[in-house]
């Protein structure tokens, strides 16, 4: 009964980090973070794959190459694409431009500690700044690492990101934000 509902707890926890990720994470990150074995890690992701085909979900388990990760049905494709299509016409959100500021002066950036700092998943934000054309975004490790592009340089008039208002000020900030968050944060994930 008990190891029912450690199980559980682990399917509910998994679906939360992955959700939060964002990201393909592969087995071994997966169990590291939720600090549990290997063994405990491969039948949560089985047991939230079945859920989630078996539920009215929107979402699906993808596995390639070891690494895991959440994405939506392919039955919805086409109102999603109709969904991102509209919001492209429209104008950058509040949001969008806020998540465009930390990527122009805290870059290069994660999309974890982007979400640390906003305070919420930035996914789709991240997702419509790419295909927007105005960030870029690079493998580091086992992460992705936001940045602004040249798009967004060029739109700007500028001929380094260093150009912006109070470039240098806001490096001194991100260097001590960073800093300061990782020495309090130790015991947090490491994908924080």
């Amino acid at each position: 009964m008990e190891e029912n509902k450690q199980n559980q707890n682990n399917v509910a926890a998994l679906e939360a980090v992955m959700f939060l990720y964002g990201e393909p994470m592969d087995l071994e990150k997966l169990s590291k973070v939720m600090k549990i074995s290997t063994e405990e890690a491969k039948t949560a992701l089985e047991e939230l794959k079945n859920n989630l085909l078996s539920e009215n979900r929107g979402l699906i388990l993808i596995e390639k190459g070891g690494s895991f990760v959440l994405a939506t049905k392919p039955e919805f494709s086409s109102f999603l694409d109709n969904f991102v299509r509209e919001n492209l016409k429209e104008d950058l959100t509040p949001a969008s431009l806020e998540t465009l500021s930390l990527i122009a002066y805290f870059s290069p950036i994660s999309r974890a500690q982007i979400d640390y700092i906003r305070g919420v998943n930035s996914s789709f934000i991240l997702r419509n700044l790419l295909i927007r054309g105005l960030v870029d975004r690079k493998m580091k490790g086992n992460m992705y690492l936001y940045e602004p592009s040249f798009d967004f340089l060029k739109h700007l008039g500028l001929e380094n990101i260093s150009q912006l208002p109070e470039f240098v000020r806001f490096q001194q900030i991100k260097d001590n934000y960073f800093s300061a968050e990782s020495s309090k944060s130790e015991n947090q994930p490491a994908f924080i």
